[in-house]
């Protein structure tokens, strides 16, 4: 059976006076600091958060502008290329018909020199013919 005497009593009051002490430099204390984490914790979580839609914001913005760029710069290479192939025609068109004239102008050349050389070979032909028909016969013709 249980005596409730004196030394219940003190222990009752001692163990209060225990919970006083502890609850003041200890649980409270502890409290406060596992408090303060949590809220930075939560801090640190929402400034996370915060960072990372910004970041995602700015990725965005920054893949979009490179789309831009990569567009403006397909169409300026492609503007270029078709700039080239028309300087190319043109220098090819006109190196055709430089090509053209000078070939004109040669065979005018050449069929002028061939009638040169035809009217010399015939002065040539007509005087070694006379030539050779004065050894043969002898005479002059």
């Amino acid at each position: 059976m249980i005596n409730i005497d004196f030394a219940l009593l003190f222990q009752i009051v001692n163990f209060l006076i225990l919970m006083l002490i502890l609850n003041t430099f200890l649980y409270k204390p502890v409290r406060k600091i596992l408090g303060e984490r949590e809220a930075e914790i939560t801090a640190a979580a929402e400034k996370t958060a915060a960072v990372e839609t910004e970041v995602l914001v700015k990725m965005a913005l920054y893949e979009a502008k490179l789309r831009e760029v990569k567009v403006k710069a397909n169409e300026e290479k492609n503007l270029a290329i078709k700039a080239s192939r028309e300087e190319a025609a043109e220098i090819v068109g006109k190196a055709r018909s430089e090509a053209a004239s000078s070939l004109v102008l040669l065979r005018a050349r050449i069929a002028g020199e061939a009638d040169s050389a035809m009217a010399l070979l015939e002065e040539q032909a007509e005087s070694l013919s006379l030539e050779i028909c004065e050894k043969v016969l002898g005479r002059s013709l």
